[in-house]
């Protein structure tokens, strides 16, 4: 299916094949790998507008859409700075808003960005490699679930990815042309994948290292040198802007530490619970497991990398093109992300371990299995490829562990039976209650406009011909103990007298404190709920008398 690895160095080195028959052979072996290129990204494409197309959208999606829907493009950019991310994303929804507002519209600019950055990638490991491990490469990345996943939502993740391999790709192309133009360019990639994702600091250190070697001895690129060095100038200039106006902010509001108290805890590193010898390996495994969704073919990929990455520190890996980087300098490109990321999450600043936050770790982690791979030999060449596609098809088809949100309860029909229960079911001058998460939903599916407030203890709206009244952000979900009081207070707040009725809405990530809740709910007169399947759930309450919220 395509050529020997030393075929393909001899055709990168521009070797003459000898005869006929071998020219023709190499022609052919290239159209096939062109060919099967273009058919995996296309296979890539398909699948990532499928899964945009065929789920409702999630909290943090609904919020992100929250954000970009203002009057101006200031108030889309004073609202972004709300969040814990760069404003990039927002920018490009405001826009996109003008388009119209469905999932599909919404998600296109990461279904695009995810299926360029598989094209993008597949080319520079062409350049830095050979043809066989790009094809590899080019097949894990565009069917990593969780990769499929984040170029599939609302999200920041398939931004910062396009512009870390862009990066990438065009600073590979300004050193083998020595061009400033390029390297200008690589600046400018590299400006868009700050403004994307504060997972990108990882990537500008290690690409400021990486290309620190490449550029030695500085003598020789002199003009090179001098265009790169302003970019980084540059890049200081955001980050510290950044950080002085937006992340100081958010460490006040105590954003971060909440964080990486509750659902990051897992991964960053808390000194007294566990050594730093087991956190590192243990968390490395859950990376892996994350971006491939299933623990056994994650590990078997980590393996992978380990094994690519000791071909390139030990091993000659292949007859790469020598104007392209040293196998160490690529391993210091591969490797390095990982340590950095380690040593920021066991001092405590940013998360490693199984969660989208190392989505930036994907095309490394990706780089060095490939490179193991396309090393195995097997007698019959396409059984390499025939195993990796049916490793690929049990991680998207058999995920362990599987999604927050299941497939099956994630499905737009469900959000949509929903909406059109409430608009039948709910009475006209009906009162509904949500937390904050659901009411990013109730806002998009049901009342069709915003319905959450970013700065108001609680939120009261219009919604057609009902009300509704939305938590603070800081109440992102519903408990047991805490709704009876939640509701006495939303009753004091809006003058609802004791045991008159309202409805609940709850949608979204409901996780473990879900059967306690429906347990308590059925004290405050929830006799009928409705579920559309796990994770979207209506019910009437009666509100709490004071003396019964007090006793409960």
């Amino acid at each position: 299916m395509t050529a020997a690895p030393a075929q393909l160095g001899a055709e990168r080195h521009g070797v003459p094949p000898e005869g006929r028959h071998s020219t023709a052979s190499s022609v052919t072996s290239l159209l096939s790998g062109e060919f099967l290129a273009a058919l995996v990204l296309t296979a890539g494409f398909v699948a990532r507008l499928l899964t945009a197309w065929r789920y409702f959208l999630n909290p943090d999606e609904a919020l992100h859409y929250v954000l970009a829907d203002q009057s101006s493009l200031t108030l889309a950019w004073r609202a972004a700075l709300t969040n814990a991310h760069p404003p990039l994303l927002i920018v490009v929804l405001y826009y996109v808003r003008f388009l119209g507002h469905s999932e599909l519209l919404l998600r296109m600019p990461s279904v695009l960005a995810g299926t360029a950055c598989c094209w993008i990638f597949y080319e520079w490991l062409k350049l830095v490699t050979d043809r066989t491990t790009a094809l590899v490469g080019l097949l894990l990345l565009s069917f990593a679930p969780a990769l499929i996943a984040l170029s599939s939502e609302v999200r920041q993740y398939a931004l910062l990815l396009f512009f870390m391999v862009s990066c990438l790709s065009v600073s590979e192309s300004a050193l083998r042309e020595n061009s400033p133009a390029l390297m200008m360019l690589f600046s400018l990639s590299l400006y868009g994948a700050l403004l994307s994702h504060y997972s990108s600091l990882i990537f500008a250190f290690t690409m400021g290292l990486y290309m620190l070697v490449r550029l030695y001895p500085f003598k020789k690129w002199m003009m090179l040198f001098a265009v790169w060095a302003a970019g980084q100038v540059g890049a200081l200039a955001l980050v510290s802007y950044f950080l002085i106006t937006h992340v100081s902010r958010l460490k006040k509001s105590g954003m971060a530490q909440e964080i990486a108290d509750t659902w990051l805890r897992k991964s960053i590193f808390h000194p007294g619970t566990r050594s730093v010898a087991a956190f590192v390996p243990q968390q490395t495994i859950r990376v892996f497991t994350y971006l491939f969704s299933h623990g056994l073919m994650g590990t078997l990929v980590l393996l992978a990398f380990l094994a690519g990455m000791a071909l390139l520190l030990w091993k000659k890996a292949g007859p790469w093109n020598s104007t392209g980087p040293s196998q160490r300098q690529l391993a210091l490109l591969l490797g390095l992300p990982f340590m950095v990321n380690c040593v920021a999450a066991i001092a405590g600043q940013y998360p490693y371990g199984g969660t989208r936050h190392n989505a930036v770790l994907g095309l490394f982690a990706i780089s060095g299995a490939s490179i193991a791979l396309a090393a195995w030999r097997p007698a019959i060449s396409w059984i390499k490829f025939l195993g990796i596609a049916v490793a690929l098809a049990v991680c998207n088809f058999f995920p362990s562990p599987h999604p927050v949100i299941r497939e099956k309860d994630q499905s737009r029909d469900l959000m949509e039976q929903a909406a059109d229960y409430m608009h039948h079911s709910l009475p006209a001058g009906s009162v509904i209650i949500s937390d904050y998460q659901s009411g990013l939903l109730l806002g998009y599916y049901v009342c069709g406009h915003e319905v959450v407030q970013i700065l108001e203890l609680s939120w009261k709206t219009d919604c057609g011909p009902y009300t509704v009244v939305t938590t603070h952000p800081n109440e992102w979900e519903f408990y047991a103990n805490d709704l009876p009081d939640q509701l006495s207070r939303v009753a004091a707040i809006y003058n609802l007298a004791p045991a008159s009725k309202l409805w609940l809405f709850d949608a979204g990530w409901i996780g473990a404190s879900a059967p306690g809740l429906y347990v308590g709910l059925r004290s405050l007169g929830c006799s009928a709920p409705r579920n559309f399947g796990n994770n979207i759930f209506v019910c009437e309450l009666t509100v709490p008398g004071r003396a019964a919220a007090k006793r409960d």
